[in-house]
């Protein structure tokens, strides 16, 4: 039996084999501690500033503000936690999204326990943050403003930079989670206005385990409160012995995110439009979510009425996709997502999220569609029985 083509490029990349052949010699040759004065140390330091150079290049941003982590929910919880801890008796309050991802929305959840405000702004049926909502909501008591970049159920991608201004008018941090976005769309840090940035490595084609936050210096400087305690790593923003390998093959799968940006999305969109009119022709009453709204080139979330896409999937051994987020995969809820977009329960249910990747042909594509179709049909059939 041959592999199931893979459309959950949301949930995680393949590691690109250039990243990979750069990791190599960090675990055997070059394997010093970057903080060791001596010659292994020396070798490891130097290629942990050329990865710095490279992930602030595909980001937009000042290497000097960047802190490799262990992925986006340590940079997450860093950036949230570590400003509250220094800002936290003068500003009281967070502003978030009902469609955050769940390191966002857990990690405020739990600086409510610690005396915090927190306000989940709407979307509207699109996905799309409503602003006057967020100009309504925000005061000068307001700490951050958090909104990803572009979410991983759905791939709406939201205005970044109207959001920062809103924020930076108020006072208030501006703070992006952009795991979904890098290398699929644009994301300059400081062009948008974006105070923190969090990124992981292994949703661009880098290997998993390690992930990066950008704290900006100047204009306006954030300061934040360690998390992890131990050595004055990282200019003492993360303790701990950095992962030299894992850095390595970030800063290669970065730069190669941004090279191939443009012909990467033009290419992905044409596979995803493909694949959408495709399923539209072959199975009735499907419905895309979020089909107006600006969206990731690579994502699909498809309703499949009448359905539940847990039975789907587990017919549809062909195709390895997801019924949305990888971290709530298990977990016997409504999409919190779907729902913010008003979306019924059931609907939640019957959603399917298909996102393709770097390596997706227009061949898998094709028959990706047919699979879909026959697992559909073999599913009605059932339930009519």
């Amino acid at each position: 039996m041959s592999a199931p083509i893979y459309l959950d490029h949301n949930a995680t990349t393949p590691i690109a084999p250039e990243a990979l052949d750069a990791m190599l010699p960090f675990f055997r040759e070059h394997y010093g501690n970057p903080n060791s004065e001596h010659a292994y140390g020396w070798a490891a330091d130097e290629a942990v500033k050329l990865s710095r150079k490279r992930v602030a290049n595909a980001l937009g941003c000042d290497g000097r503000g960047l802190t490799f982590t262990s992925g986006a929910s340590e940079s997450i919880s860093l950036a949230l936690r570590g400003a509250a801890s220094v800002y936290g008796g003068r500003k009281h309050r967070i502003l978030t999204v009902a469609t955050e991802h769940k390191a966002v929305l857990t990690t405020c959840q739990s600086l409510e326990h610690d005396g915090f405000e927190v306000t989940l702004l709407p979307v509207d049926a699109d996905g799309l943050l409503d602003l006057e909502a967020l100009r309504a909501a925000i005061d000068d008591k307001t700490l951050i403003v958090s909104v990803m970049w572009a979410n991983n159920e759905t791939g709406v991608v939201q205005p970044i930079r109207p959001i920062a201004e809103i924020a930076h008018e108020a006072g208030a941090f501006m703070m992006s989670d952009a795991t979904q976005a890098v290398g699929k769309v644009p994301v300059h840090a400081d062009a948008a206005g974006v105070d923190l940035l969090a990124v992981s490595a292994h949703k661009f084609y880098g290997p998993k385990g390690v992930g990066a936050l950008f704290v900006r210096r100047r204009s306006p400087r954030v300061r934040l409160q360690p998390q992890i305690a131990g050595g004055e790593h990282q200019g003492g923003m993360r303790a701990g012995t950095l992962n030299v390998p894992g850095i390595v093959g970030m800063g290669v799968a970065a730069e190669l995110a941004a090279k191939n940006l443009e012909a990467d999305a033009l290419r992905m969109e044409g596979l995803r439009d493909r694949f959408e009119a495709g399923l539209r022709e072959a199975v009735p009453n499907v419905r895309v979510n979020a089909e107006n709204a600006p969206r990731l080139p690579n994502t699909s979330s498809v309703i499949f009425d009448g359905i539940r896409s847990g039975k789907l999937l587990s017919t549809l051994r062909e195709v390895a996709a997801s019924t949305g987020a990888a971290c709530q995969s298990r977990v016997q809820k409504p999409s919190h997502v779907l729902t913010a977009m008003g979306l019924t329960p059931e609907e939640s249910f019957s959603t399917v999220r298909f996102s393709l990747g770097r390596y997706t042909t227009e061949e898998e594509v094709d028959r990706a569609v047919q699979h879909v179709a026959d697992a559909v049909a073999n599913t009605r059939q059932r339930r009519a029985a």
